[in-house]
């Protein structure tokens, strides 16, 4: 009998000293550690190009010429006031131009109920029929403006299109003065790409380059600028020959399909700021918006390119629309040095982002991310 009641309490005692041993405890401290610093490497802070919380500032009234779609406007600032020029669509289907101006950047000041520029000239007819389709617009018309204030003119580049066969680009001017005082003397346009082709996003740059005119038509595969001495040159038999092509030469980035340039380019301390429109393959169907940094000698050169976009169509009125998921900027001007990017959503209505200028140069320049949070918006004052 004694020896059975000894053998138990061996056993007892060998049982305690395993479950005992601290090994757990150093094991999950050495996976812990490393996840940590993982995960704080991750973690990147990131600029936010905040919407207007009035968007959208522009939307079609109930005026035959502007009944159906209010979108894409070219912008520039003069005299501290923000001219904005936005394409329109009414009742038959031709996109024309309208008005409105801004001394803050997001309310209007004033907005005229009639259009201040249509398709001038008559085009000839081609054999061919072409399958495009921008915002509506069937009939054709002025699509698209950028506009540049040069000295005491206000270039405006747009798309021509002739509602069948024929997609070009078009010069027009008008005398500062003229425009301000709202006496539409528009000059008759020249066509400055040739016929047979397919050709948008073209922009003027808004300061001569070498003593040159400078436009730049074509970011993708590469950046192409021709230098104009004097438009007359565009006498009908002269064209800027162009080549486009939506592969850039960063394929693995988030813009490996390239639409082309939005607003006219801005001037900036280290380099032209270039905006610009482009999509991504796995994100198919949703025009994003980028930025880049062209260098002030050779502007064909790209200092910075921002490794993400810094505005994508998240917002309602950027999907419920003519066309869902699209943001498309035509304008951009930079006052009391914050960067207010204009911009069409859905093909329909016009909105508004804003960001200070400094923090987006900065941010190029470190090459961060900058993106727009669409949960935040910045409150207009």
């Amino acid at each position: 009998m004694p020896k059975v009641s000894k053998e138990p309490k061996k056993i007892i005692k060998k049982q305690t000293k395993k479950i005992a041993l601290p090994k757990t405890p150093k094991k999950s401290r050495k996976v812990t550690e490393p996840t940590k610093k993982l995960t704080t490497k991750k973690i990147i802070k990131t600029l936010q190009l905040k919407r207007s919380s009035h968007n959208p500032i522009i939307e079609p009234r109930p005026y035959s010429w502007e009944s159906k779609a209010t979108l894409n406007p070219a912008a520039f600032l003069a005299d501290g006031k923000i001219h904005l020029i936005y394409r329109a669509i009414g009742d038959d289907d031709i996109s024309v131009l309208g008005y409105a101006s801004s001394l803050n950047g997001y309310s209007l000041k004033e907005r005229p109920t009639h259009s201040i520029y249509h398709k001038f000239g008559k085009f000839i007819r081609s054999e061919e029929t072409i399958n495009y389709v921008s915002g509506g617009g069937w009939n054709g018309g002025c699509e698209d403006p950028r506009v540049a204030l040069i000295g005491d003119t206000v270039y405006m580049l747009y798309t021509a299109f002739d509602g069948w066969g024929s997609l070009r680009i078009a010069l027009t001017s008008i005398k500062l003065d003229d425009f301000k005082k709202k006496r539409w003397n528009w000059e008759k346009p020249i066509l400055i790409s040739p016929p047979g082709e397919i050709h948008k996003n073209w922009v003027l740059f808004p300061e001569k380059i070498n003593g040159k005119f400078a436009i730049l038509h074509s970011i993708s595969p590469k950046i192409l600028i021709d230098y104009i001495n004097n438009f007359d040159e565009f006498d009908g038999t002269k064209f800027i020959k162009s080549y486009h092509s939506g592969s850039p030469a960063w394929e693995n980035s988030w813009d490996n399909m390239i639409r082309g340039v939005g607003p006219t380019p801005i001037k900036t301390d280290i380099g032209w700021l270039i905006l610009y429109h482009a999509m991504d393959k796995n994100d198919p169907n949703r025009y994003k918006l980028g930025a880049m940094i062209l260098d002030f000698k050779d502007p064909t050169k790209i200092l910075y390119h921002s490794p993400s976009p810094i505005l994508e169509p998240d917002e309602y009125y950027e999907n419920e629309g003519f066309k869902a998921g699209v943001i498309y900027s035509c304008g951009a001007v930079v006052k009391d040095g914050r960067l207010f990017v204009y911009y069409g959503g859905a093909d329909s209505v016009v909105c508004v982002a804003s960001i200070k200028l400094s923090d987006l140069i900065d941010n190029l320049v470190k090459n961060k991310v900058v993106k727009l949070n669409k949960n935040k918006l910045f409150k207009s004052e």
